[in-house]
């Protein structure tokens, strides 16, 4: 039976699947696999026995390895077909990174916020946070919040009302055991609130001392302002916003920073982000 209208193939054309654009898949274009929902840079493009392949690696530097089939593939929300670069562009290339040592997502907006926060100590720790995790934090719609100290942090919590959907994150400065920081954190028990911190008395000692160009960071006799003390110590002007100033402006990346914050500071993310 052969159809006039349409000829031997009887499927109206209105109801025959459009051809996806060909994109190639140049070193660090960030698309997602339609079928599996992985999101990642594309680190190389490999021929293979059944064709050509395309190698993602997420923003947790995990590589999976998939099939250059037609419409396989979104790119901002629309589907694509992704084809071999030219040889030029071609060449595996190291994905740009964060400075929190993610993987980069060049003209990515920021998340609408979540209900969920971090919050920290002082203006000092949120600049902190915002310098090495910022990109993160806006792609995943995290917002960081601080408090001035954590004396009232019980009835913080409670004004807050964490729960499965709106998860509090909380760092404290010097948080080890028989401290008053450690002593108030104990008080705080909702189980959708999770309070963590690291050892330095101020997240000043956080940074490695050999990013700041100083030996060590000195010991500062007690009932002295520590920030103060520092000052005198490195004899740096006594005015601790110029060095706060200074000491941030040597932070370029995660590796300025002590791993007992780093890892405070990822624990943090990966709660309030967590599926509810």
């Amino acid at each position: 039976m052969r159809s006039r209208q349409y000829g031997p193939d009887l499927t109206p054309p209105w109801k025959k699947p459009q051809a996806a654009p060909e994109v190639a898949a140049e070193p660090d274009l960030v698309v997602e696999e339609a079928a599996t929902g992985f999101c990642g840079a594309v680190v190389r493009c490999e021929k293979s026995a059944e064709g050509f392949t395309v190698t993602l690696e997420d923003r947790f530097g995990k590589h999976r390895v998939f099939p250059m089939t037609p419409r396989g593939f979104l790119l901002d929300g629309s589907v694509v077909t992704l084809v071999r670069p030219s040889a030029a562009t071609s060449a595996p290339r190291t994905p740009a990174r964060t400075a929190s040592g993610s993987i980069a997502v060049p003209g990515a907006r920021a998340r609408v916020a979540r209900a969920g926060r971090i919050y920290v100590e002082g203006r000092h720790d949120a600049e902190l946070v915002e310098r090495v995790w910022g990109d993160d934090l806006r792609i995943e719609g995290v917002v960081v919040e601080y408090l001035e100290g954590i004396d009232d942090l019980p009835a913080i919590v409670a004004e807050f009302a964490p729960g499965p959907d709106a998860r509090l994150g909380v760092l404290v400065d010097h948080l080890v055991p028989g401290s008053k920081e450690s002593r108030i954190a104990a008080t705080v028990s909702s189980e959708h609130a999770l309070i963590v911190g690291h050892p330095y008395i101020d997240v000043w000692e956080a940074v490695k001392p050999s990013s700041v160009g100083i030996a060590a960071w000195p010991s500062v006799p007690r009932g002295q302002d520590w920030k103060t003390g520092v000052c005198r110590a490195l004899r740096w002007p006594e005015n601790t916003g110029a060095a706060w100033q200074r000491i941030l402006a040597s932070v370029r990346s995660y590796k300025d920073l002590e791993p007992e914050l780093l890892g405070r500071v990822e624990e943090l993310i990966d709660f309030v982000t967590a599926p509810s």
